[in-house]
């Protein structure tokens, strides 16, 4: 669909747009990463890409951007085909992507990363630093930037260092930069002077390419709007005549219903009458993430906690499970106040830790099967602080069975399984303890579907033991098995939902789409 807000004005010239993909197809394996996909980006536009996870969105950046090549359809630039692949500097000059994790080297000053690699005019030259400042200071000037060339990056906010990514993006000569996610760690009044500042690259001919979880962002910065879904195009809209539940159903492909998310909201907890309240998270207080915070979780109950990219709800889950300390606020399993911060307090208290990243903070890669699953539980592998090998070997094939995970053996290298075995391990050693509350962190990422299913009834099982779950996650799929669903967004619960609500409604509330009161007030609030 065309964008008349991006249409040239009678009688003005009308210019190449500065990146436009027309077929693009990629597949990784037997997985379709891109299906026949296409965008068009004008001169000076501010143009956003959204669709849920898997949609295709970063593959199509990895494209624009040259760190991909497609499997078919073909990419332009001004009009002009895209450069070699590999030829760095030809792609700097066209194209160039902000990410969510800044890529500003801390050590260095401003100047030296506005210029690395090129701070001199020659290899053989040595580097004039106060030409190197004074290049920098005039660059900053150029595109408004207020931060001094001298400074450590290291001391520099969230906020500066995305501009200083931008300001050396446009020093290659590039016009078209790709913002991935740049709100996702600054404050409301840090998004309003980003946006004030892009409007002002755009004023210069800058067009951008922004991606954002928040849909109320789409409709603050952008003209036109792109949604892919399931690897494809969807469509192509200018954001001034889309309505907001419009696009969420272009995203989830699920039609509005007639009843408002409102109305889906549960009115009283879908709980197993006369459960008793197991763990409360009240006026939970984190930095950077949720503001007085309440939740609960009953007997025999699982509960979502929703939420996109920086809505707090990850961190919640992780202090829940002891690895945040609170700075206001309260958590108690049965009754008893559990000491934030720590992870034996937590472990102490009964509550399991399935973590989000099994890499990172799951695995020990380098160490066994039956290593791995029985961290959590040394104290019962033998007496006076011992591991005695053949104790360790009996819990862990005791595990092995109840998770049906595919091993040679329990002295298998974690490492040699697949996916979706690595995680029955990480799941295993949460459980290994027997907890009275299990924090499962986006439990099922990274596995294949007959996995998911099976991670998935097996934390079912955790309540259905008269325990209790908290599902931590953005992914629809694990959060259709919950009793009760609490959306966070920018740090604050705005909805909460009973069985059978619609993906429309999820997304909606996930993505700070006004429909329900509480997301609305949300919104008055965090802008």
């Amino acid at each position: 669909m065309a964008d008349s807000a991006t249409a040239p004005a009678p009688g003005a010239v009308s210019r190449a747009p500065v990146a436009e993909a027309t077929g693009i197809s990629k597949r990784y394996g037997a997985t379709v990463a891109l299906r026949d996909a296409r965008i068009t980006i004008a001169e000076g536009e501010s143009h956003a890409l959204v669709g849920r996870n898997g949609a295709g969105k970063s593959t199509l950046v990895s494209v624009l951007t040259g760190l991909q090549q497609p499997d078919t359809g073909t990419l332009r630039f001004s009009g002009e085909p895209a450069p070699a692949f590999g030829d760095i500097d030809a792609w700097r000059s066209r194209v160039a992507c902000v990410y969510q994790r800044s890529t500003i080297i801390g050590d260095l000053t401003v100047a030296e990363n506005l210029f690395l690699n090129r701070q001199s005019d020659s290899a053989l030259r040595p580097i004039r630093w106060k030409d190197l400042r004074q290049r920098a200071e005039q660059l900053l000037g150029e595109y408004g930037v207020d931060v001094d060339p001298s400074v450590r990056a290291r001391h520099l906010t969230v906020e500066q260092r995305q501009f200083v990514e931008i300001a050396r993006a446009l020093s290659f000569g590039a016009r078209f930069i790709v913002l991935d996610e740049p709100t996702a760690k600054l404050d409301a009044r840090g998004i309003d002077r980003l946006f004030d500042r892009l409007r002002d690259l755009q004023r210069q001919g800058v067009a951008f390419l922004f991606i954002s979880h928040h849909l109320q962002e789409v409709y603050d910065l952008c003209t036109t709007v792109t949604v892919y879904r399931d690897a494809a195009h969807i469509r192509t809209a200018a954001v001034a005549g889309l309505g907001k539940h419009e696009l969420v159903e272009a995203m989830t492909g699920e039609s509005a219903t007639t009843t408002d998310a409102h109305d889906a909201r549960a009115a009283s907890p879908a709980s197993p009458a006369g459960s008793e309240e197991l763990l409360r998270v009240e006026g939970l207080t984190l930095a950077g993430a949720c503001r007085d915070l309440s939740l609960s979780v009953r007997t025999g109950e699982v509960v979502g906690l929703a939420g996109a990219t920086a809505s707090g709800n990850v961190q919640v889950g992780e202090a829940v499970a002891g690895l945040h300390r609170a700075e206001g606020g309260r958590v108690s399993v049965d009754g008893r106040t559990v000491r934030t911060g720590s992870v034996p307090a937590s472990l102490a208290a009964g509550i399991g830790l399935v973590p989000e990243d099994r890499h990172v903070q799951g695995l020990v890669n380098n160490r066994s099967v039956a290593e791995n699953a029985t961290l959590t539980v040394t104290d019962q592998l033998g007496p006076f602080g011992t591991v005695l090998p053949a104790r360790t070997r009996a819990f862990a094939q005791r595990m092995i069975r109840d998770l049906d995970i595919k091993t040679p053996g329990a002295g298998t290298p974690v490492s040699a399984l697949s996916g979706g075995n690595q995680q029955k391990v990480v799941v295993a050693r949460a459980l290994a303890t027997d907890p009275h509350v299990l924090v499962a962190i986006r439990p099922t990422n990274g596995v294949d579907v007959k996995s998911k299913e099976f991670l998935l009834a097996r934390i079912g099982e955790v309540a259905g033991a008269g325990k209790a779950a908290l599902i931590v996650s953005d992914e629809l799929d694990d959060l259709r098995v919950c009793d009760r669903v609490v959306v966070m967004f920018h740090g604050r619960a705005v909805a909460e939902f009973d069985r059978g609500w619609k993906d429309e409604q999820m997304v909606a509330a996930m993505e700070g789409v006004a429909g329900t009161p509480a997301a609305a007030d949300t919104e008055e609030h965090g802008r």
